[in-house]
């Protein structure tokens, strides 16, 4: 069965997200785009489709893409169980995977070239998780998601004003 990954972005990120859905399928890996079509969006909304498909297992992992991917990490991490790493090296993305178990990787397209992209998304997608003695730091990280969240998440909508 093929890996499903999620993609989302608003307007700052739609060239580099159209590039990458491009690799994701020529690599046979299942891909539902839920990112804008280059309008001008509020992120948060297209972060939160990514962070909560993740989250209920519908999609395996995510990616998100905005202008510098800070937004979208930080909205993304606001998911119980989500774990969104804004890597701007392909070393970045490999230790995130390999020590954190990263579900989402988010980018910035406006702070890295397109072919330190690809190499960050190489790594991210080719990296296991090694858990032995990182299992711990992910344990740490559930038990205060379990202090810090009272409920099952939040819905984001948005209308324009």
């Amino acid at each position: 069965m093929s890996e499903k990954i999620w993609i989302g972005n608003d307007h700052g990120g739609y060239d580099l997200k159209v590039k990458i859905v491009e690799v994701l399928k020529e690599k046979g890996i299942g891909v539902t785009d839920v990112g804008c079509d280059g309008e001008r969006v509020k992120y948060p909304v297209f972060a939160a489709k990514v962070a909560k498909a993740v989250q209920s297992g519908e999609a395996d992992r995510g990616i998100l893409i905005c202008s510098t991917g800070i937004g979208m990490s930080i909205i993304a991490n606001k998911y119980k169980g989500i774990r969104a790493s804004l890597c701007t090296t392909a070393y970045m993305g490999h230790m995130t995977r390999a020590h954190n178990d990263s579900n989402i990787l988010c980018l910035g397209a406006k702070m890295t070239g397109e072919w330190e992209v690809m190499q960050i998304l190489e790594q991210w997608l080719t990296t296991e998780y090694e858990g032995g003695r990182h299992a711990v730091s992910l344990g740490l990280i559930t038990d205060a998601e379990e202090e810090m969240i009272c409920c099952d998440g939040f819905d984001i909508k948005y209308e324009e004003q």
